[in-house]
């Protein structure tokens, strides 16, 4: 029940969205994924507005289920089997949208691999660890990468994306000096 306290799910933005959320559903299930909780379009009563039921679809033991590479901007978190956290990774990273990204772990080392900033981590513009992706930090850098989200400008960091950083080192001297001291004879 939306309206009840302690509930956090409003109406999704209109009928379009309900239309997207319910045929994102029927393809999963034609597509070998199975309805674990939700699915419904949700009709409190006395209360208009377009309510989905938030919706947890189990992917087949292939993995193969397209319509999980697609962003339907709706309550539907899909479950994947993976080995490992590299299997993991390299399964979020192979979608063409990067908006967000979650994990939830007690394992340090495995939520440092998932935020690895050397690019092998999550390459989405958001990643959380024992969080939902839902909402964003205020003054944190908002938006996506690759092919979603509209950059960075909600951001306290939206003047970065006007900029072009460079390291600039000079040598003033009359010597070829190297990093680090290396010396060449």
């Amino acid at each position: 029940d939306p309206l009840a306290e302690g509930t956090l799910v409003g109406p999704v933005i209109g009928e379009r969205t309900v239309e997207a959320y319910q045929n994102a559903i029927e393809q999963a299930k034609a597509q070998g994924g199975e309805v674990l909780v939700g699915g419904k379009v949700a009709k409190p009563d006395g209360l208009g507005g377009t309510f989905v039921e938030p919706t947890i679809i189990r992917a087949p033991a292939s993995n193969d289920l397209p319509i999980a590479m697609d962003e339907t901007f709706a309550p539907i978190l899909y479950v994947f089997t993976f080995e490992d956290i590299e299997d993991a990774i390299a399964m979020q990273n192979s979608v063409d949208q990067g908006l967000s990204s979650a994990i939830f772990s007690s394992n340090v080392n495995t939520t440092e691999r998932f935020l690895a900033v050397d690019g092998s981590g999550s390459d989405c513009g958001l990643a959380y660890v024992n969080l939902g992706t839902s909402g964003a930090e205020i003054g944190g850098a908002f938006g996506g990468e690759k092919d979603t989200g509209g950059g960075r400008e909600a951001g306290s960091d939206s003047w970065k994306a006007y900029m072009r950083r460079q390291t600039c080192t000079i040598n003033y001297g009359s010597e070829l000096r190297l990093a680090q001291g290396i010396r060449f004879e």
